[in-house]
């Protein structure tokens, strides 16, 4: 955002707060900030009338008429006391007045119109001149805890955009639109994929057939991928006792994101929210010589991790998933190419899924002076990232490097893609470990005989088949290329007379492990096209007295918008052909 648009957008937060009090003067303001897109303001409108979305228009042209007056922005600096004067009666206001001066801080206030607010600056100096009217609106009322702290009073926030002109507002709206034709969320109800039900529970994802048809395939190809580079299969229950989760340091900095311990026979046990702790005493159920390291644990882990109700989205989080986890050991002098491997996979897997236009890659590293979030030890850290850059500079990966975003036990590579709307999250991370081998006394013997500590990387291979699912269904648009689509081809035949022929089609169809429906309902021709297209199927064939006579079929095309008359031998080749691709 460039400080110019920033000040705008700052700008048009105090142009509402204005706006708010003359038609609410009971409301209490407390702050407004610049976003991305535009500008919010949170207000408290307990105390009287409070508006609805259907209000936004009429605060919009207010904001509009008050602009004629904002000519200049004037600044003044007061002590505490004045302030809090000024502002009396509105805890909010006092609440940040305090801090500023606990920290030190000057207190300033900006006036503009009549209108007076405490603010850090960051104004254009003429609104009236440079503001354009028709390069901003009001969006949506959302409601927002007080600083973000649910504990706090619930307030309401008015979202607004701003850009420097008409056109960017209006390209922004259209590729919003765009975006939410193509949300997740949107599709998966649509397409029938998947299902929160709120008596099963928020944030517990119901896979339904067709969703589960993806799902499996996703898990095969994360299974062929591991397969390809040296790994090997586990599986590991989803409970962990709390003394594994005591050794592994989960408990002293995960705690908040994991449920509340399940007493059998006197004993507590978690949910696990990871698996580490479980392939590590995988490791060591034997001796292991130098000569058997790299062990490559890989596992499809069921996991369960407290998301509070507002974090929730979609499939992107929830509380219950499924993360292609693995982890290595390996001889210190082996990590550096081991974590090239991993890199490599990890790059294959997203060309794979046709993510990696939409993926890019972030080094994070530690800030050596938040010393609560870290692990103390400065030369574990240091030779750490070091190996790990080493790594991703020689083998060519573009990256960006982000402190203060590592784990709490080392530096890692997280994997990040942008969702329809451009908004970046991490899909999923490969990390570096020298502690947990400490933690665990893990061991191995060197070529000397002397027992040495291996070192860990925990890796994933596509991320969570939840999250990547949500990626794929916004990327794809819920065109799903043949290989991946819950279903590759339905089956329409014309009228009754046709569903002999198609019954057998489809039994030659299903042999070859295709996904496919037959559609012999009693709809019309035209309403079942309609349906196979609604759903957004790759391929459908037509089924008439022609392609009975000819032992035929005819193929249409989603993609090619084509149509060819073709046997069923050529047609099985085809489809092969392409999925394997």
């Amino acid at each position: 955002m460039s400080q110019n648009i920033e000040h705008k957008r700052h700008t048009l937060a105090h142009l509402l707060a204005a706006a708010v009090l003359e038609k609410y003067p009971k409301a209490k303001l407390t702050l407004g900030p610049a976003v991305d897109n535009g500008f919010y303001y949170d207000i408290d409108f307990s105390n009287g009338e409070s508006p609805g979305d259907n209000d936004l228009k009429g605060l919009q042209k207010d904001m509009k008429k008050l602009m004629n007056k904002w000519n200049e922005f004037t600044h003044e600096e007061v002590a505490p006391d004045k302030a809090r004067e000024m502002f009396k009666g509105n805890e909010f206001k006092l609440e940040l007045i305090d801090e500023i001066e606990q920290k030190g801080e000057k207190i300033n206030l900006y006036t503009c119109g009549g209108f007076t607010d405490l603010c850090r600056g960051g104004h254009v100096e003429n609104p009236k001149e440079e503001i354009a009217t028709d390069a901003f609106k009001l969006d949506k009322i959302a409601g927002a805890y007080w600083r973000g702290n649910e504990k706090n009073p619930m307030l309401t926030r008015i979202y607004g955009l701003a850009f420097d002109t008409r056109e960017e507002l209006a390209d922004y709206e259209k590729q919003r639109e765009e975006a939410r034709a193509r949300d997740h969320k949107k599709l998966g109800a649509e397409l029938d994929l998947y299902v929160i039900d709120e008596k099963v529970g928020k944030g517990l994802p119901l896979w339904t057939p067709k969703g589960t048809a993806i799902k499996q395939t996703l898990e095969n190809f994360t299974l062929n991928l591991e397969r390809k580079y040296g790994y090997e299969h586990v599986s590991t229950p989803y409970l962990g006792s709390e003394k594994l989760y005591q050794t592994s340091g989960h408990l002293d900095h995960y705690s908040s994101s994991m449920y509340s311990p399940i007493d059998m026979d006197g004993e507590k046990y978690y949910l696990r929210p990871m698996a580490c702790p479980h392939h590590i005493r995988m490791f060591q159920r034997k001796s292991w010589s130098y000569k058997d390291l790299p062990v490559r644990y890989a596992e499809i882990a069921d996991y369960n991790r407290f998301e509070k109700s507002g974090e929730l989205m979609g499939m992107i989080r929830v509380r219950k998933f499924e993360l292609t986890d693995g982890h290595i050991f390996v001889a210190p002098d082996g990590l550096k190419e081991e974590f090239k491997n991993v890199c490599r996979m990890i790059a294959e897997g997203m060309e794979g899924l046709g993510l990696s236009e939409i993926v890019s890659y972030r080094f994070s590293k530690r800030d050596p002076a938040n010393t609560e979030k870290y692990f103390p030890d400065d030369d574990l850290w240091n030779n750490a990232e070091a190996i790990m850059k080493e790594a991703l500079d020689e083998i060519g990966f573009s990256y960006i490097e982000a402190e203060d975003e590592a784990a709490f036990y080392g530096p890692k590579l997280d994997v990040q893609a942008k969702n329809v709307n451009g908004k970046e999250d991490t899909l999923f991370t490969a990390q570096m470990d020298f502690l947990l081998p400490e933690k665990f006394e893990m061991e191995y013997v060197d070529a000397d005989g002397k027992k040495k500590r291996p070192v860990m990387i925990h890796r994933s291979t596509i991320g969570s088949l939840e999250r990547v699912f949500a990626f794929l269904i916004e990327h794809y648009g819920g065109n799903f290329p043949l290989w991946l689509a819950p279903t590759q081809l339905a089956i329409i035949p014309v009228a009754e007379a046709h569903n002999e022929y198609a019954e057998e089609v489809a039994e030659v169809l299903r042999k070859q492990n295709l996904r496919i429906e037959l559609d012999s309902s009693n709809e019309s021709m035209g309403k079942k096209i309609r349906n196979a297209k609604k759903m957004k199927l790759p391929y459908f064939i037509v089924i008439g007295d022609k392609e009975v006579e000819g032992k035929t079929v005819t193929l249409e095309s989603r993609d090619t918008d084509s149509s060819e008359n073709i046997g069923i031998k050529a047609l099985i080749d085809k489809l092969v052909a392409e999925i394997e691709r």
